[in-house]
């Protein structure tokens, strides 16, 4: 059983945690991780692709000229697919790409990708966020002091409303509560910071 240190804010460590072998010492699966990422991005495309079919372009829908006699091709409107500024056929229209993963596949990838990030020391627990104030710079700063300058990931519970308003206009900087991480997001950034109350909750939903 993995044991991390805890710091506060300040970047002192003030105790240590036991992580449970089953999350964060679990096997890591690349097909699982795979299927994952794969699934979140796909339910982040927007899908308003659109042409237009014969029947949305404009154009009169008259006969051109009469069917027999005059020697040229029959047509019936100006806008067929087959001329020019005419309707497209079988063209994309607006859809959505979502899929939805088996949870036990997409608890099976968190798993996986925690043990990666572990396994990597670029997991650092914190105490906790409450002391954060709503002032950007201010989080900046704690930033900094815990060695994480760009590409993180911060986990919290919900409810602390000074930690959005201070990390939304950070760059390389996403905030994300226990409840919604998914492991897109914790292989997106190099560095993750998680308040030990959420890391606890992570463990008690994580355990198979």
């Amino acid at each position: 059983m993995p044991s991390v240190e805890v710091r506060n804010l300040r970047n002192v460590p003030v105790g240590t945690i036991e992580l449970s072998d089953a999350v964060f010492g679990a096997e890591i699966n690349h097909t699982l991780l795979h299927e994952a990422v794969r699934s979140f991005m796909a339910s982040q495309r927007s899908g308003t692709h659109a042409t237009k079919g014969r029947g949305e372009v404009s154009g009169s829908g008259r006969k051109l000229w009469k069917q027999k006699g005059t020697g040229r091709a029959r047509i019936g409107s100006i806008r067929s697919p087959l001329w020019r500024h005419g309707g497209t056929v079988h063209g994309p229209q607006p859809r959505s790409y979502a899929y939805k993963l088996p949870k036990k596949m997409l608890l099976g990838a968190l798993r996986s990708a925690l043990s990666a990030k572990l396994k990597d020391q670029a997991i650092t627990v914190v105490e906790d966020f409450s002391q954060v104030t709503g002032k950007t710079k201010a989080l900046r700063e704690t930033l900094n002091k815990m060695g994480a300058l760009r590409s993180v990931l911060l986990v919290d519970q919900q409810g602390n409303g000074n930690l959005v308003l201070s990390s939304r206009n950070l760059a390389g900087v996403e905030l994300q509560t226990n409840r919604d991480l998914h492991p897109y997001h914790v292989l997106k950034y190099k560095r993750m910071l998680i308040s030990r109350p959420a890391i606890e909750k992570l463990q008690e939903v994580l355990q198979p």
